[in-house]
């Protein structure tokens, strides 16, 4: 049978996936069902009971190994044509050669930081990104696939009348014949991680379009605060000194942007702890869904933010930066 070229492109990809917690793992799951080529696995962490809950791809009984590690056997399982690897290094201490050996590059659980010295290293050399992350019943994805990114998306065949018709004017109209598609080639244009988290909320046009951004935006902007600030993120065993830190970089974040801190309730810190198994699925099953969308060339990519708010059921895609 011979291979579409979205199965070549596809199948040819070889992607980084940075993180094997919860959102990691689904993730991976998706990565390799798909098939692509290879996938490598980094996490220099250590599993813990925690770290279990929402990992389906590391055995209970492997506690205290190395996550990605301990995550490889039931992943490369899932797949045996996909070259599955694993990386016990920090990714801090990678250089920037290392990032260029593939066509994709996944970042879960980390700093505001290195995503942003990641983003811009990879659109640069024509990588496509993306970064997730999931606290509590909240979750977000984000994708820069770089100024011109190609694709191609199926619409229904327009059947045009033919002009010697004479059978009046219905026969005149243009039609849309369900059994039939034709392919659509579009370019899509996305900003950086730097620029959609660095929006000036003084400026006029983004005051008006305050009311249509999503309340997990701003929580994104405290979360990660938290983990640049603790090195960590909430958790459960210090919640009250952990609820009382969120709430006051809630107050100086929101204020240096401009904003009521009102934006974010006072019970906001009851619902960003830990990760959840089914916001994990939710949210990493989008994640795996634009990567492959993008490393195949098919179909509109969400552009640029998805959150997703466990309490509320929906998801919601919003746009940042220049159109």
């Amino acid at each position: 049978m011979l291979k579409t070229d979205r199965e070549i492109r596809l199948r040819g990809s070889r992607v980084l996936l940075v993180g094997l917690r919860g959102l990691g793992a689904e993730v991976a799951k998706n990565l390799i069902l798909a098939g692509v080529k290879g996938l490598t696995m980094l996490d220099h962490e250590l599993v813990t009971e925690e770290s279990c809950r929402a990992q389906f791809l590391i055995p209970v009984s492997n506690q205290g190994q190395n996550r990605a590690q301990a995550s490889l056997e039931r992943a490369q399982y899932l797949n045996p044509m996909v070259e599955v690897k694993a990386d016990t290094d920090r990714v801090e201490t990678k250089p920037d050669e290392f990032f260029l050996q593939f066509e994709a590059v996944c970042l879960t659980g980390c700093s505001r930081d290195l995503m942003v010295r990641v983003d811009q290293l990879c659109v640069r050399n024509n990588i496509k990104v993306f970064c997730g992350d999931v606290f509590g019943y909240h979750g977000y994805m984000f994708s820069d696939l770089g100024q011109d990114h190609n694709y191609v998306e199926e619409k229904p065949k327009v059947v045009k009348p033919k002009t010697e018709s004479n059978d009046g004017p219905e026969a005149k109209k243009t039609k849309i014949d369900p059994n039939e598609t034709t392919m659509i080639k579009k370019t899509a244009c996305f900003c950086s991680l730097k620029l959609a988290l660095e929006v000036d909320w003084t400026n006029e046009k983004a005051k008006s379009s305050l009311k249509h951004t999503p309340v997990d935006y701003f929580l994104l902007h405290v979360l990660l605060k938290f983990r640049t600030d603790k090195g960590r993120d909430p958790h459960p065993e210090s919640f009250e000194a952990d609820a009382m830190l969120l709430r006051q970089i809630r107050d100086d974040v929101l204020e240096a942007m401009g904003l009521s801190s009102e934006l974010l309730p006072h019970d906001f810190v009851s619902y960003c702890f830990s990760e959840m198994a089914p916001v994990c699925a939710v949210v990493g099953g989008v994640l795996g869904q634009e990567v492959v969308k993008a490393l195949s060339q098919r179909d509109a990519p969400h552009k640029n933010f998805f959150f997703f708010d466990g309490m509320k059921g929906s998801g919601v895609v919003d746009y940042f930066g220049p159109k």
